[in-house]
């Protein structure tokens, strides 16, 4: 049961989210903050409910470490979000030319494009996979260690996305709507739980596409998309087929980044010379 309506129950919790804030006016901020708590509360129970691989649960000590990347992401993602704060009000029309009900539908195919474009960017630039290649480092794949980034990594994506919906015309409210959609899924796909899409996972993304991004062999490690992987058929990156999954995730080369628990040098990783260049999927 929990495998067929764990993703369902999900999504109509984004959506009465959405529809709720939008309806009563609450304060944006507040509802992505809480509905961020909310994911990641229900997704660890899956976890533990309907398991891909019991020997991906983080440790304790995984978990300290874990937290400590998600502060960290949660300063990069503040930082990202002040910014956008800070200008959407002046690049963002006062009374946008579109109803809501066409924008955010719009403002979706936008938002997750952009998100595509921005990750497989920073799997194919040097410098931004110096940032990005911080996510990779873990040896498995779940709700905790999602949060294990470089803090200017969730800046850079987080704004980007925002500001390009922005400028292009979306009102403030169709920016929050995609933006907890986004993070909502981008906790989805990350979770170690036994799910499967069937034919909607060539249409949204879901955990069997993601751990194959994970994986240590580039051939098999496409699946930019978080959210509709559509792009990825677009774009030709979706390499996803019943049956498969990687043999390991990680990096493909793991001296090259310093471990999770070496705080100090992944802050300063972006910075330093790079034995190699970044991922070339």
């Amino acid at each position: 049961m929990a495998r067929r309506v764990g993703y369902p129950l999900l999504l109509l919790g984004v959506l009465s989210a959405v529809v709720a804030t939008l309806h009563f006016h609450w304060d944006p901020d507040r509802v992505s903050g809480l509905t961020l708590i909310g994911t990641i509360g229900y997704l660890s129970v899956l976890e533990r409910v309907i398991p891909y691989r019991t020997d991906w649960w983080p440790s304790r000590r995984e978990l300290r470490w874990y937290a400590v990347y998600f502060v960290l992401s949660m300063v990069g993602g503040a930082l990202g979000q002040g910014l956008v704060t800070a200008l959407v009000g002046v690049v963002a029309p006062a009374r946008p030319g579109l109803p809501l009900g066409v924008q955010i539908p719009l403002a979706l195919l936008v938002g997750t494009l952009g998100d595509h474009l921005v990750h497989r960017w920073s799997h194919h630039n040097r410098w931004l996979w110096r940032l990005h290649g911080v996510h990779h480092v873990p040896e498995k794949v779940n709700v905790a260690n999602n949060g294990v980034n470089h803090f200017l990594d969730v800046f850079v994506a987080q704004a980007a996305v925002q500001l390009v919906l922005a400028m292009i015309g979306f009102s403030q409210e169709s920016v929050f709507a995609v933006g907890i959609f986004l993070v909502a899924q981008g906790y989805f796909v990350h979770a170690n739980i036994d799910v499967s899409l069937g034919l909607f996972g060539h249409v949204l993304a879901g955990p069997e596409q993601h751990r194959l991004h994970h994986s240590t062999d580039l051939a098999e490690a496409g699946h930019f998309s978080s959210d509709l992987s559509l792009w990825d058929h677009v774009f030709g990156s979706y390499t996803w087929r019943p049956g498969r999954v990687p043999a390991a995730v990680g990096l493909a080369d793991p001296a090259s980044f310093p471990a999770t628990g070496e705080l100090t040098a992944t802050l300063l990783h972006p910075w330093r010379r790079m034995r190699t260049p970044g991922p070339s999927v």
